[in-house]
């Protein structure tokens, strides 16, 4: 029955040509995209190429996409090419590596047919079932190199019955036909196919105009979860647009959200152009506030990645991997802005802001990463950290802190500082980034950064030391003291209780076994445990479950020395393990401390997390 059905695949796909061949459009380049096997998720795609200059003909499946920094082979679920010429006639193909097909004899009209399996809904890769076609277009569509300037048009064919609709940032010529005036446009517009609930309004732009944000959900639950969730997008799009006066310059005067909350999808956010991917395993009905932090995300990429643009990202290369040394900013303060527009919208309250703010605190000031790389050099590590796949362990919990998070703590700080040192805000500097960086879309470099921070602190001598000290050096502020102007508590999460270190334990009857690295500087780190060394017993006490690991803990006081066995590659092993204060944190209200709020604090509080909407 399979083989049956493949057969018929290719028998369509022929007949697809041909036709091609009778009606095709006036652009240089051209797929044609059906789903005729969909239930094991195949798709089938034509790519019809004219005016190729004599020669062999170059086609490639992307290594990278747009949003993400690291390696991803798109070309390991391609297979079934053929290529023929304008007549139908079989070109030769030869693979010179495994991300290429080189197409020689033709005359100057090559088409390409192939089939692409897909099945993980996310920001970087495709899905093909029978509810909907999720195509990440790096992913999902070889292309031709030398023709990165040529007009793309692209024809989708749904299932008959299916009542699909299209979402994607591509330009519509037709109901299923969409046009990118260039590669980089067409690889940075993620498209999706599904019978979609779409919600519509327009925002104020910065011509006198309007621009149209939209909200195609695909998902399981109600209408009513989505108009909910539309709400609450309104609330945080308005804050964000706030901050700049205005939304960024969409292309076509439109900006699309495209989520797929399904069961079978991955929880991922990608931020595009003109628009953002969104998805998730969990559902509007229990989670759309989680959900919600990823839009906000996302939306704020629209002025602070995509229009205010790192050098080193621009162009994006889909043949490499995509380093960084600005990510702390781009992403970082990105993430630092993203729960706070939600908490400036009123959605949530200022006690979560804290917990979340310590949170991040907690993992920046008590890392052992910093001591290995600046926020800068952390950026440079993207390439291995951003959904980046080996089999081999590694040692982050060690040496990496992710720019998201310590690249918000870094807005945090600065925030911080310009109000209370200069009675000015990150808002205004990121409204000066705006102007010098997004508005013209000129490329920006660490050292413009800083620039633009002497510029707007109207110091030079500050500017220089921030980044020399925090960006491309490794220290932390008094956070303590910052956060206190705004009557917030950064306190110690356990006070005066005995810590061991942050590990992964699994159980059974012979002790512990250690499924994590141990952290530098923690007490079983010093005692030389490692991952998967099995601790028999502490301080003479069996360890068979997590209430003997915590019951040890509560009977030790920081100071206490107890003997450690365990086993260690093969070896029975014994050291001393020395109980310490426990060093994690917590970011506290000071009403929740039962502290005193001034009114100074107050009004602090006012102008830095209530709306900004005017």
């Amino acid at each position: 029955m399979i083989v049956r059905k493949s057969k018929l695949v290719a028998c369509a796909a022929v007949i697809l040509l041909v036709a091609i061949t009778a009606t095709t459009a006036t652009a240089q380049i051209t797929y044609h995209v059906t789903f005729p096997n969909a239930v094991h998720h195949e798709t089938e795609i034509i790519l019809m190429v004219s005016d190729l200059p004599p020669g062999i003909a170059e086609f490639r499946m992307s290594r990278s996409s747009p949003g993400r920094y690291a390696i991803h082979e798109f070309a390991k679920n391609v297979y079934n090419v053929r290529a023929v010429d304008g007549g139908g006639r079989e070109l030769r193909i030869t693979r010179p590596d495994p991300y290429q097909w080189n197409v020689s004899g033709h005359s100057g009209t090559v088409q390409v047919s192939y089939t692409l399996f897909a099945d993980r809904a996310g920001g970087t890769y495709s899905q093909v079932d029978v509810s909907h076609a999720h195509l990440n277009i790096p992913a999902t569509f070889m292309w031709v190199r030398g023709m990165d300037q040529s007009e793309i048009s692209v024809m989708f064919h749904p299932p008959m019955n299916s009542n699909w609709k299209v979402a994607t940032q591509l330009v519509p010529t037709g109901e299923f036909t969409f046009t990118a005036p260039d590669l980089q446009y067409f690889m940075d517009s993620p498209t999706e196919l599904s019978d979609f609930s779409l919600r519509e309004w327009d925002v104020p732009s910065g011509d006198g105009g309007t621009s149209t944000i939209r909200l195609a959900v695909h998902h399981r639950g109600t209408e009513s979860e989505v108009d909910e969730y539309a709400d609450m997008i309104r609330r945080v799009v308005e804050q964000e647009i706030a901050l700049f006066g205005a939304p960024a310059p969409y292309d076509h005067g439109t900006y699309t959200f495209i989520a797929d909350y399904l069961p079978w999808a991955s929880g991922d956010g990608m931020e595009h152009r003109n628009s953002t991917i969104l998805s998730s395993s969990g559902s509007l009905a229990n989670n759309a506030l989680g959900l919600l932090g990823t839009v906000s995300h996302e939306f704020f990429h629209s002025w602070n990645v995509e229009r205010i643009r790192p050098r080193s990202l621009e162009p994006f290369d889909f043949e490499r991997a995509n380093m960084s040394g600005e990510l702390w900013f781009a992403e970082g303060f990105t993430s630092y802005y993203h729960p706070l527009f939600i908490k400036r919208a009123g959605i949530s309250s200022l006690d979560d802001y804290a917990r979340q703010l310590g949170g991040r605190l907690n993992t920046v000031i008590n890392s052992p990463g910093r001591a290995f790389f600046s926020p800068v050099e952390m950026s440079m590590q993207a390439p291995f950290v951003d959904a980046a796949t080996a089999v081999d362990p590694h040692n982050r919990s060690n040496t990496f802190i992710s720019y998201y998070t310590w690249g918000s703590v870094i807005g945090l700080n600065l925030d911080l500082t310009l109000r209370t040192r200069f009675d000015l805000t990150l808002d205004g500097y990121m409204r000066l980034v705006w102007e010098n960086f997004g508005v013209p879309e000129t490329p920006y470099t660490v050292g413009d950064l800083e620039r633009a921070l002497a510029e707007f602190t109207d110091d030079e001598s500050f500017a220089r030391d921030f980044f020399d000290r925090y960006i491309r050096g490794s220290e932390v502020p008094d956070y303590a003291e910052l956060l206190a102007h705004a009557g917030l508590l950064l306190r110690p999460f356990n006070p005066g209780g005995s810590f061991l270190g942050i590990v992964n334990l699994r159980y059974d009857e012979d002790g512990a076994t250690i499924n994590s690295g141990t952290r530098i500087g923690s007490p079983l780190y010093e005692a030389g445990l490692d991952r998967r060394d099995r601790i028999i017993s502490i301080g003479g006490r069996s360890l068979l479950s997590d209430d003997d690991w915590q019951a040890i803990k509560a009977d030790h006081d920081p100071g206490d020395m107890v003997e450690i066995e365990f086993e260690q590659r093969g070896q029975r092993e014994a050291a001393s393990l020395i109980f310490v204060d426990d060093p994690r944190l917590e970011l506290v209200t000071y009403e929740a401390a039962g502290m005193e709020v001034t009114g100074e604090m107050r009004e602090f509080r006012e102008s830095w997390l209530e709306s900004q909407v005017r």
